[in-house]
Formats: structure tokens, sequence, C-alpha cells
């Protein structure tokens, strides 16, 4: 058998990405030093990446970034979506530059830093946008060394025994405690508005699979008062708060694995009737909960500027998507309607479930920065509760 061969790292590098494959590609590493192994995908917004990097759903990933200016507006304490950083790094195009924004508090670089997550600048995105297309999105490792120095036989062999997200629960990992959410709607110059409490408001409680925040702050801008519950709250638990309308969130991993301890949870609030909204991995819950299978998309859906069709009208809306698996069309029982479907590869992105208040999305109509088409969702679970 033949022993790889790998390439003398070039004069200036001290990042480096090792494929599975063995393929090198060689940058200069930013933020924090060190390795991680993780899958690869790639995000097309151009904005937000202080957001994305913070998603939950994210966790188990390394982000390439398609726009090639990354980190010049900086980090602040506001544009977060949980309490950490959830991916395990990015790359970029260009090098990151001093920020030029009135909201900065601390440089991208040096926020992934403190944050314990590896940046790789100088790498042509573009190249690894199209590989991760034509050939899907591969296990890979990040490493950032200052001295330039790179066991690369060992990091492909890591990149080799990864397993992979498939098969993986990694809502466990990232769900939260049980809390009393009070953040409403973002305002410049403000901040996150804390809501009066509304003792008549409808109550929803929420299962935390790895949430973004601005989830719940849409929930309460939408009228409801929100209680988060972990991913592993029972029935019981979820019951005994006399909830209006229970919520499935967002998170990370494969959705089979997580629905081995959900699913069951769901299908005894779909048998009481509980009115039921889930995004994204929700979504995929209610789909299994409801007989349907789930799939591993060959290169997965992320990115500010998804075109998606509402079945019952034909609008198109413009979403906001983060997501590597999705509900097989093909498997949807007679009684769950097609809802949502996307216009890019007309793979699922809605359900519906016949005779139930019970409804979700694959897409991520919280966004923020991002389209705000499908903010309605919001209202429409909430008021159907009061």
């Amino acid at each position: 058998m033949a022993t790889a061969t790998y390439p003398a790292v070039p004069k200036g590098a001290t990042g480096v990405l090792v494929l599975a494959d063995g393929t090198v590609v060689f940058g200069r590493g930013f933020g924090a030093t060190g390795e991680a192994v993780g899958e690869l995908c790639f995000h097309t917004a151009i904005t937000g990446y202080q957001e994305i990097m913070t998603d939950p759903s994210f966790a188990g990933q390394i982000i390439t970034f398609t726009f090639p200016h990354i980190g010049n507006v900086g980090t602040n304490a506001e544009d977060v979506e949980a309490r950490e950083p959830h991916a395990l790094g990015c790359i970029v195009r260009e090098d990151v530059t001093a920020p030029s924004n009135f909201r900065n508090s601390q440089p991208f670089d040096e926020w992934m830093k403190a944050n314990g997550r590896i940046g790789l600048s100088g790498v042509d995105t573009r190249a690894l946008t199209r590989r991760i297309r034509m050939q899907g999105a591969p296990n890979v490792v990040i490493a950032h060394h200052p001295d330039g120095k790179f066991d690369l036989a060992e990091l492909h062999e890591k990149a080799k025994a990864w397993p992979g997200l498939e098969g993986m629960d990694l809502a466990i990992e990232v769900t939260g405690d049980r809390r009393e959410w009070q953040g409403g709607a973002w305002e410049l110059g403000v901040g996150y508005h804390l809501e009066a409490d509304k003792p008549d408001a409808p109550h929803v409680v929420a299962l935390d699979f790895g949430a973004k925040d601005n989830i719940f702050r849409n929930l309460v801008k939408a009228g409801a008062r929100v209680t988060v519950l972990p991913a592993k709250a029972s029935y019981e638990d979820i019951m005994a708060l006399k909830p209006d309308g229970v919520f499935l969130s967002n998170g990370p991993g494969d959705p089979a694995a997580t629905g081995e301890y959900v699913v069951p949870v769901i299908r005894k609030l779909l048998d009481a009737n509980v009115p039921i909204f889930g995004i994204c991995l929700g979504h995929q819950m209610l789909a299994l909960a409801a007989g349907a299978k789930t799939v591993k998309m060959h290169q997965g859906h992320r990115g500010a500027n998804h075109p998606v069709k509402r079945m019952e009208d034909g609008l198109v809306e413009i979403t906001s998507m983060n997501h590597g698996f999705a509900v097989d069309t093909a498997t949807l029982p007679a009684n769950v309607v097609e809802t949502h479907r996307s216009l890019f590869d007309g793979s699922n992105c809605g359900i519906a479930i016949t005779g139930k208040n019970a409804f979700s999305v694959q897409y991520h109509p919280e966004a923020s920065p991002g389209p705000q088409d499908s903010f309605y969702l919001f209202e429409k679970f909430v008021g159907g509760l009061k």
C-alpha cells in the first residue's frame, strides 16, 4: 500500500485545512490556535457572520463563507444567537481587517480567539465551495499554528477517523436549561427590549434542541410568553406548565438520532391536540413524529437567499436556511400536507398535519439580519393560541 505524500508548507502559511480524502489547503490562521475536526459546509449570506458563528445548529461544522470580506464590522455583545459560538471555525477569502462599525466592541479575530474558534484566511473560497457542491460536504480538520509546523499525516488521519454528522445526536450537547424567556425585539440604540410580564398572554413552551435566541424574541414579539425547556423534557414536564402551544426549535446533528427521545414526546402532544410549531430541526422532528423520514443532503442549504414556494397560493418567500438534513417528501403520510417547497432543488420546506393545529417549516423565519418575508408564521402560531 502506497504511503500518502503531502505538500510542503508554503512560506507564510500558519493555517491549514485537511480533507478526509487527503486534499490540503493552506492559508493564514487567525483566532484561536490548535485543531478542530468536523464537517465542512459553505454559507452564502453576506451579513450576519457573528450570528452564524453563534448559531447552535452549526455545532460540529466548519463554515466556508462565500462572501469574501468577513470580520470587517467587528463584533458586539448583541449580535449573537447563543451564549457562545458553536461553529468550530471558519474559512474566509480576505484577511480580517480592522473593524469599521460604530457598534464594534471587539475585532473579529480577537473574538474568535477569546471564544476558542479557529479561522483560516487567504483561501480560494469559491473553489472550495464548488468542491463541496460537486462532491458533497467532507469531513475535515482545520488547524492554526503560528509557527507553521503541521503534521499533515496526523491531521489527515483525524479527518478520516471522524464519523461524520450522520447518526450523531448533537442537540443534547447544545441544549440549555429551563428558563423563562424575557427579551423581545431589537432596536438600534436600545438593544433588546425587556418585555413586561403578560400573565394573560398565550403561554408557549419551547423545546430547546439548540435554539437561536432570535426565535424566542420573535415569539415574544408576536405576543407570547415563553418558557424554554431542555431537549429531553418529558411530556409530563411540558404539560405541567399548562402550555397553550409547544414550539420545537432548530438544532444540529442527525434528526433521526435526536428523534429517538423527542418523537415519542411529540406524538403524545399530537394525541393531546396541543398546538405545535417547529422550525428547522423542529420541523424534522414533527415530520418524524407524523411518520415521515429524513435524509442527509449532498451539500445542505445554508444562506440568506433561498427561494421557497408556498404551495397554497404560489407565493415565493425569500428565506434564510441552515440545514444538512431534509424531510423526505416521498415518505410524507397521507395526513401530512406539504406546505412549502424549495425552488432550488424541490426539497420539502414545510408541512402541516391534517386535523391538527401543527405545522412547521425547514427555513428560519426569525432571520436577523436577513429576509423578513416569513415573520407572519410567528403571528400565525401565537394568534391561533388566543
